[in-house]
Parts: structure tokens; C-alpha cells; sequence
């Protein structure tokens, strides 16, 4: 799988290190040592994948990314953020930021790379599906857009397949378990609570349409997409 990757990294060693093993793997690699520096690459061309630091010289990994899930061109864009904050709350911030994965340094280039390719297959995966309707929301594979009554869903490429996996299976319940295996392709790394953090940032975009009552939680068994 080819790809452009962003490499939003202060540590010159780490942004060469990642830069080589990724075109070595056939991926084009535009790198960036800030925040500023990114934009400025973004604005040139958007990348499939941002991978991101959490600790920036000009401003935090989260701020960066709560930012580029409000931009038109970065809202669908996969973001892996890449961080020495190991600690589960971390993990949980990273993702309520808007991050679709999480490796900690040190790491290991095989393991990174290994995640930006799953990342990107999953991100490719729905786009040649028609187009699904549920209970006000309109979801197009094709082009990942999602919108309620013609206004447009701010949704993270996460988020995307989480809708999309409940619109293919409206009225049933779906147990973390089972998300985890449809959305993350069975990833071993993705616990329970992240599931929950990104159903619970799935609501707040569908409630900014005033759709949250979509998502119901099944006390002790998972979530069910159901008629409001």
C-alpha cells in the first residue's frame, strides 16, 4: 500500500528514523518539526496520514489535533499520534483529541509501520459501498461524508466507521467486543474504553444535528443504533 504521510515530529533523529523506513516501504513522506511547519505542508497537499507528536515546540499534540479535526481538509484524515505518555488517561485524551491510534515511544519501526497500514486499509475500507440511510442520517461511503438533515456530521475517520458499522446493522446490538473486531479489525492494542471514548465523540457530533438519541447504550451488552 502506497500512501503520503505527514511526520509532525520535533526530534530530527525520530522524523528521519520514521521518514526512512516509511519510503523504504514505498509510502512519500512529507515531515514537519511543529505545528506552523505542518500547516504549511498540509496547505500544500493533504496527506493520507498524519503521524503526530504529542509534545510540540509551539503547541501540544492534542491542540494540533482537536485543530485538525476542525478544518475542512483534515476532518477525514487519520491521525496516529506518537507519544512517550504511556498512561491509560493519556491514551484516552489522545483519542477524545480526535487521534484514530496510539504508540508509545520507544517503538518500534515495524510496529509504526505496521499500524499506518492498518490505519490506512481501514480508512479505504468503505469507500465502495452505497450509500446508507437511517433515521435522519445520510452516510456516503464513497466520498466520507456523513450528514443529518443536510448538515454535515464533523466526523473522524474512526467515527465514520462506527457509524457506518451501525447503519449496516441498525436495531442490533453490537458489544465492544464486536466493534472492536468490525471497526479495528480485532486489533489487540484497542480496549474497551476506547470504544467508549469514540462512541461517546460519535454522539457529540450526531447531538451538534440533534441525533444523539441515535446511539443507544444496551446496559451490559454494547450499543444499538435505534430510532430516536
Amino acid at each position: 500500500m502506497s500512501g503520503h504521510i505527514l511526520i509532525v515530529e520535533d526530534e530530527p533523529d525520530i522524523r528521519r528514523m520514521i521518514g526512512v523506513n516509511l519510503r523504504h516501504h514505498g509510502y512519500r513522506v512529507t515531515d514537519a518539526g511543529d505545528a506552523a511547519a505542518a500547516s504549511v505542508a498540509i496547505a500544500a497537499e493533504v496527506p493520507d496520514l498524519i503521524v503526530l507528536d504529542w509534545m510540540l515546540p509551539d503547541t501540544s499534540g492534542l491542540e494540533f489535533a482537536r485543530d485538525l479535526r476542525e478544518r475542512d481538509a483534515t476532518r477525514d484524515t487519520p491521525v496516529l499520534f506518537l507519544t512517550a505518555r504511556a498512561q491509560e488517561q493519556d491514551k484516552l485524551a489522545g483519542f477524545e483529541a480526535g487521534a484514530d491510534d496510539y504508540v508509545t515511544k520507544p517503538f518500534s519501526p515495524r510496529e509504526l509501520l505496521a499500524r499506518i497500514t492498518a490505519l490506512l486499509r481501514r480508512a479505504s475500507k468503505v469507500s465502495t459501498e452505497d450509500t446508507l440511510e437511517f433515521g435522519g442520517i445520510r452516510l456516503e461511503p464513497d466520498s466520507l461524508r456523513a450528514s443529518a438533515g443536510g448538515q454535515q456530521l464533523e466526523l473522524s475517520p474512526t467515527e465514520f466507521r462506527l457509524l457506518h458499522c451501525f447503519m449496516r446493522n441498525p436495531q442490533r446490538i453490537l458489544s465492544r467486543a464486536r466493534l472492536i473486531e468490525m471497526v479495528w479489525d480485532n486489533d489487540s492494542e484497542v480496549e474497551a474504553r476506547t470504544v467508549d471514548v469514540h462512541i461517546r465523540r460519535l454522539r457529540v457530533a450526531l447531538g451538534a444535528a440533534g441525533h444523539d438519541r441515535l446511539i443507544a447504550t444496551v446496559r451490559g451488552a454494547g450499543y444499538r443504533l435505534e430510532e430516536a
